[in-house]
């Protein structure tokens, strides 16, 4: 499957905005499980909404606001991980239609990051369907 650009520009804004969490001071999980179970990233999953081309700044206020004002710590994924989160994430919406807060059942951020090292060389599709085949057997 190949995406069009529009979509390939979400899946790096994503990313981008997974990155400015890191860079914000946020603890990375509560900010990913916030963002993929909100509606934030619910309007991301739309065909189209205003929100999708507001920038990770202002994406980042609105989870921030919206969860209450998200816990600040040192320790955090690597940003390169956090990049390939989101970017995956939002790929994965695209390529199989599934829903953030259905992803996010799938692979949480824990997982994401356990996986990151032998995954991220990977085609994202390769990546994806490993990772449902991870989340299938542990559902089984």
């Amino acid at each position: 499957m190949t995406l069009d650009s529009l979509s390939l520009q979400l899946c790096d804004i994503q990313g981008r905005l997974f990155v400015y969490a890191c860079e914000q001071g946020c603890a990375s999980v509560p900010f990913v499980e916030a963002y993929m179970l909100g509606d934030t990233a619910a309007a991301f999953d739309r065909p189209y909404d205003r929100t999708q081309w507001m920038g990770e700044e202002y994406l980042f206020e609105e989870v921030d606001e919206a969860s209450g004002g998200l816990p600040r710590t040192k320790e955090s994924f690597p940003e390169e991980t956090l990049y390939w989160m989101g970017y995956t994430y939002r790929y994965w919406h695209f390529y199989t239609g599934e829903s953030s807060r259905e992803i996010y059942a799938t692979a949480s951020a824990n997982t994401m990051a356990l996986v990151y090292p032998g995954f991220h060389t990977l085609d994202v599709e390769v990546a994806i369907d490993r990772l449902r085949e991870m989340g299938s057997e542990k559902r089984s």
